[in-house]
């Protein structure tokens, strides 16, 4: 168990933010309010809510959960692509204003949490929640898919587990034995029936393309998949078909939800 633990450290990389810089952000983004939940075992989680411009209805809602080494607050800049939803951004326990250290354990327990907190809520649809989670998220989403009810799940450089993962890099060490089953995602897929949508680099040097197609191929809904040619994993931002990807996805999860 020890063991377990100190090899699940090593997948974390917390991303500071400054109170200041956090300021500066509501200066540049009057749109967005901050939100602080307590989790259950007492430890803040900090994020932002961006309110979509509209009337006094239940709105749809986007829960975005990043990657291992993202502070998520960059995703504000990005706001306008998510016109008509509203979008919540929440920093991993020890990453941005967030307290606490992450653990497989506590994020997936803050995913539900975060969650409920919103559906709760009158100014959101319940009906209308999708999950978007790049690398690290992937699992994290996956998790809150096979939990709760979603309209639909955006995968972005995902991975069927980060121990198989762990074993491609090094496939001479005992891994299983050092991670145990570590975010894995591939085996929750079959369970869930909420749409898919997986965008993955074309030239991802982290997470080769098979442990993204053993994820899709594994997912009982529906599923469709994007792959972005030149793009590797951690600049997939800099690609115009990205960011048309996501609100084709918001598109679709729109049209799916309204029809039901």
């Amino acid at each position: 168990m020890a063991l377990s633990a100190l090899g699940e450290k090593l997948v974390y990389f917390p991303q500071s933010l400054a109170p200041a810089a956090a300021q500066a952000l509501l200066a540049r983004h009057p749109q967005a309010v901050e939100v602080s939940i307590a989790a259950h075992d007492g430890v803040r989680l900090h994020g932002w809510r961006v309110s979509a411009d509209a009337g006094p209805a239940a709105r749809p809602l986007v829960l975005y959960f990043g990657g291992n080494a993202e502070e998520v607050s960059w995703m504000l800049e990005f706001k306008a692509v998510f016109a008509g939803w509203d979008l919540a951004l929440f920093n991993y326990r020890g990453y941005g204003l967030s307290a606490g250290q992450p653990s497989q354990r506590h994020l997936l327990a803050d995913a539900l949490l975060i969650y409920d907190h919103f559906v709760r809520r009158p100014e959101v649809d319940p009906a209308r929640v999708a999950v978007i989670g790049r690398s690290l998220g992937s699992g994290v989403a996956s998790y809150l898919a096979s939990r709760r009810p979603v309209a639909g799940v955006l995968l972005v450089t995902p991975f069927d587990s980060i121990t198989e993962i762990a074993r491609n890099f090094y496939p001479f060490l005992p891994v299983r034995w050092a991670l145990g089953d570590l975010y894995d995602s591939a085996a929750l897929a079959p369970s869930i029936d909420a749409p898919l949508r997986m965008i993955v680099a074309g030239r991802d040097e982290i997470i080769p393309g098979r442990h993204s197609q053993r994820l899709f191929d594994a997912w009982r809904g529906p599923k469709a998949q994007t792959v972005i040619a030149g793009a590797s994993h951690n600049d997939l931002q800099r690609h115009g078909e990205y960011w048309r990807a996501i609100q084709d996805f918001l598109r679709a999860t729109q049209g799916i939800a309204q029809s039901e």
